[in-house]
């Protein structure tokens, strides 16, 4: 496996011929660039999502172009502060065509998902994704190992057939 650059990993995330998926496995994460937002969501201050339009522009790029974006989040229940927040901001992407779905994580218990959050490009190269404790990213890795693409290929579909379109589903609540 090869560590790769932010820079790499963006040209990725713009570049993969027919299909991005991405597999999300934590309750929290802790990117530069989203926690002044969630910080802000916390405070009950409001945020236009500006900082969204890039991602949502590519979004519709891809889909424009016939590419599929997919992403599925294991979340537990009654879901974190930060995927509560993630829950909150995630209409813009579904509208400019990522389709996100969440799978309450007792509903995995049976289904063998790699030890990390990873992407896979067009079923040629998976990116494992590394991350602290307090969840800040450590390393983007690549693998082309057709094991390691199979493996992932295979996890994130059977995650997927048990995931539930962002617009359907209703987070459970404390209490």
């Amino acid at each position: 496996m090869a560590s790769i650059t932010d820079d790499e990993f963006d040209r990725l995330l713009m570049t993969f011929d027919r299909e991005s998926v991405h597999l999300e496995t934590r309750d929290a994460y802790g990117t530069a660039v989203e926690l002044p937002h969630m910080a802000q969501w916390a405070a009950g201050e409001p945020d236009d999502l500006e900082w969204l339009q890039g991602w949502c522009a590519t979004l519709r790029d891809h889909v424009d172009a016939g590419r599929s974006v997919r992403r599925a989040r294991v979340v537990s229940e009654p879901l974190s502060d930060y995927q509560r927040w993630s829950y909150s901001i995630a209409g813009p992407m579904v509208d400019a065509g990522e389709d996100i779905r969440w799978v309450p994580r007792r509903l995995v218990s049976s289904v063998a998902i790699p030890g990390n959050d990873f992407y896979l490009f067009d079923d040629r190269l998976v990116v494992f994704l590394h991350y602290a404790g307090n969840g800040l990213g450590t390393a983007k890795v690549t693998s082309t190992d057709p094991d390691d693409i199979q493996r992932c290929r295979t996890a994130f579909e059977a995650v997927w057939t048990l995931a539930i379109p962002h617009r359907e589903y209703k987070p459970v609540e404390f209490g």
